[in-house]
């Protein structure tokens, strides 16, 4: 333990370099509106006047170091009960923009938009985005981690809220209303964090109001300039949203001869603002049928592979619980409860979700709270009792953006349905964790420390599990450390940790040229090394990596890779997961492979993603290719395509294999509030076609109504496997 503490020790006090900004810059400022606006993307009412706007915006890509070429302006107003945007976007000559869809929470850095950040708190490590494109599309999501990287920003959160945009001859306009009771602050708070940023595809420019340097996210909240508020800001109403459902599902399973009548269910969610800043979310009977399909993937590896969760119920603070621990080592993973998998498909499938409530939010600037209790139904024929989940999650802020976090994790066996009545006391998992999260002034340090620990009645020889964690970014260097210890006893079985009983350290160091060039934006050499290893059997893996990145100024990129790794084998396995001879324990392999990755613009109607890597695979070779290529038809077709093709050679007794896996995808968006997407993929892997269509009609605000339709096959003769579908109908209702 002596250790831990040691380089504990080490990570806090980096806390202290980095605590000075950057120069002192004007605030933005919001006054009280004094007069109705009419949503209507014209900028005619007294507030919108020539005085007052958020200006001198500064290029992010493809510098840092000028201003941006296509002026950008902002302004915001408020009075009891809302928030209200303005955004004018002027361009350099007539054009036009690039949205690769009209369906809500657009993505990428080929669409042409305009993004409003609001750090309500201060804290510059949680906030909240909206966007709006100039065709009125709109997204909303939720930053955490200080938005250090793109998977900080998640858009699968949804809330109310309004806005119109014009196109006009050189320049195109945005209004927005957004409801105070769609966000949480602090009571009587007359000051946030805020930023702007824009994307311009004719230019190829990413502009920010507040400058970002170039080497850090575009979604970076460290730094958030100040928003003023005329007046301190006060919540008013009840601030709850009902969100109930009415569906209906029928299914038949033809490997198992059953079949499923039209079965209607009812369910719903609840979400009601405890004061200001806290959030408590009700869910009874979910059904979760309209959330898109995973996305699936050819699985060489010898262990579990993590998908993300996509189900809302789970994702308004969700970083609160989802963030603790290591992508080898999560304590909580959302997608343990409610969701199985059906190895006849390789689809994840319900497991039915009793009800589930969730408190969440801040209790005062500097402490957040995550409380959640959720009950799942047993299932008599798969052989599952009911089990409940509790977590609870606290975090407290200190120094500049650090903070601690500590994090309790349990899972008993508790049926509470006509199955059974069951609690087993000897039938329990728990966990505690304790954490520390560097995020310096500057964003140039960041880290973790963190020591977690399982409980179970018969609990093995060391069941906890220790991360220490450095990362450095300036312009041109960037390096990180980690060294990881999951005991052999570490078994959380509401979290994710594929593999367990290893010690891991892993460097990696990098450095970026910034040449003076019309084609090129940057480019530059990385090697990552990567060693695990226990005491009884030394090293049992090792990967040496070197790799060379080009960034283009038109957003292609090329990336090389080298590879050298070593793997111990320390159980039988079959290098094809095909069923075929598995290689014996105890045995061990060194390879060496080379790899490309080739990313084409993707402003451009039709862009290739593809990824190739060949050379030795344990005891022969492999080649193998990844592509994702995609046609865009204007905003209202997206045509899309996943191509994976691996060719395994070995020698005899192993068995070669050919794995395909594809996934063609129609998107359509006929308007603004309907759409329709039918996903298709074979994988020879698992031996399965899975057809995915849904039809979705956006009839209210953020109330929807779900066709889906959902098929499997024996992709040989075509005969069926499963097969349902389901209608569903939710409204939002404010009240």
């Amino acid at each position: 333990m002596s250790k831990y503490l040691i380089l504990f020790g080490l990570l806090v006090s980096l806390c202290y370099e980095g605590y000075t900004q950057s120069q002192s810059m004007p605030n933005a400022f919001a006054s009280r509106l004094s007069e109705p606006i009419s949503l209507d993307g014209v900028l005619d009412e007294a507030i919108w006047g020539p005085e007052g706007w958020n200006e001198n915006f500064t290029q992010y890509f493809p510098s840092d170091t000028s201003q941006a070429k296509v002026r950008t302006r902002t302004k915001i107003a408020f009075d009891d009960d809302n928030l209200y945007l303005a955004a004018v976007m002027e361009n350099l000559e007539p054009r036009k923009y690039v949205s690769t869809s009209l369906r809500r929470d657009y993505r990428g850095e080929a669409n042409d938009g305009i993004t409003f950040v609001f750090d309500t708190f201060n804290d510059k490590t949680n906030a909240f985005q909206f966007g709006i494109n100039p065709y009125g599309v709109q997204r909303e999501g939720l930053l955490s981690n200080g938005g250090s990287k793109s998977e900080d920003l998640s858009l699968a959160w949804d809330n109310k809220w309004f806005a119109e945009a014009v196109i006009l001859e050189d320049s195109w306009v945005v209004e927005a209303i957004i409801p105070l009771s769609t966000l949480r602050f602090k009571d009587g708070a007359q000051n946030w964090n805020v930023n702007f940023y824009r994307i311009d595809s004719h230019e190829g420019e990413r502009s920010t109001w507040s400058p970002i340097p170039r080497q850090f996210s575009i979604i970076s909240l460290a730094f958030n300039r100040k928003l003023i508020f005329e007046e301190p800001l006060k919540k008013t109403g009840a601030n709850i949203s009902l969100i109930p459902y009415i569906a209906a599902r029928t299914s038949k399973n033809y490997l198992e001869g059953t079949q499923e009548k039209p079965t209607p269910a009812m369910g719903g969610d609840a979400k009601i603002g405890i004061g200001p800043a806290l959030n408590l979310d009700l869910t009874f009977n979910p059904d979760f049928s309209q959330v898109e399909v995973d996305e699936q993937v050819t699985n060489l590896d010898r262990f579990e592979i993590f998908f993300p969760e996509r189900r809302q119920f789970f994702l308004e603070n969700g970083d609160l619980f989802a963030n603790f621990g290591h992508p080898l080592a999560r304590p909580f993973f959302s997608r343990r409860i409610g969701v199985g998998r059906d190895e006849n498909t390789g689809q994840n499938i319900q497991n039915k979700i009793i009800y589930g409530a969730r408190l969440s939010g801040k209790v005062t600037d500097d402490w957040r709270v995550g409380l959640m209790n959720m009950q799942t139904a047993s299932d008599e024929e798969a052989g599952i009792s009911g089990k409940n989940f509790s977590v609870l999650a606290v975090q407290k802020k200190i120094f500049a953006r650090s903070n601690i976090g500590f994090i309790f994790v349990d899972r008993e066996s508790l049926a509470l349905d006509e199955y059974q009545s069951l609690f087993d006391p000897s039938a329990y998992n728990r966990l505690v964790g304790l954490e520390y999260n560097l995020a310096s002034a500057d964003n140039k340090w960041t880290g973790k420390a963190f020591y977690h620990r399982t409980f179970e009645k018969d609990v093995g020889e060391n069941p906890g599990t220790f991360n220490a964690y450095v990362n450095y970014d300036a312009l041109h260097w960037s390096w990180s450390v980690s060294y990881l210890d999951i005991g052999e006893s570490f078994n959380p079985q509401v979290g994710y940790a594929p593999r367990v009983g290893f010690k891991r350290f892993n460097p990696d160091l990098s450095y970026m040229f910034f040449p003076q060039s019309r084609i090129i934006n940057r480019h530059g050499p990385k090697v990552d090394y990567e060693q695990l290893f226990n005491e009884k059997l030394g090293t049992t893996d090792r990967d040496l990596k070197f790799t060379y990145e080009v960034h283009f100024q038109n957003l292609a990129q090329i990336t090389i890779t080298q590879r050298n790794r070593y793997i111990y084998l320390f159980s039988a396995f079959d290098p094809t997961r095909t069923g075929g001879e598995p290689l014996s324990a105890g045995t061990d392999y060194s390879t060496n492979t080379f790899g490309l990755e080739l990313k084409t613009n993707p402003r451009k109607p039709f862009n290739l993603t593809l990824i190739s890597e060949f050379g030795q695979y344990f005891t022969g070779n492999i080649r193998s290719i990844q592509s994702e290529m995609a046609l865009r038809l204007g905003y209202t077709a997206n045509i899309s395509m996943n191509f994976s093709y691996n060719q395994i050679r070995l020698p005899e007794p192993q068995a070669d294999a050919n794995l395909l896996l594809v996934g063609p995808r129609i998107d359509l968006t006929f308007t603004k509030k309907l759409f329709w997407t039918t996903f298709v993929q074979y994988n020879s892997q698992i031996d399965n076609l899975n057809i995915n269509t849904r039809l979705q009609w956006r009839y209210a605000p953020v109330s929807d109504m779900f066709i889906v339709y959902t098929d499997n096959y024996f992709p040989g003769d075509f005969l069926p496997k499963q097969r349902s579908l389901v209608i569903k109908l939710n409204y939002w209702l404010n009240i």
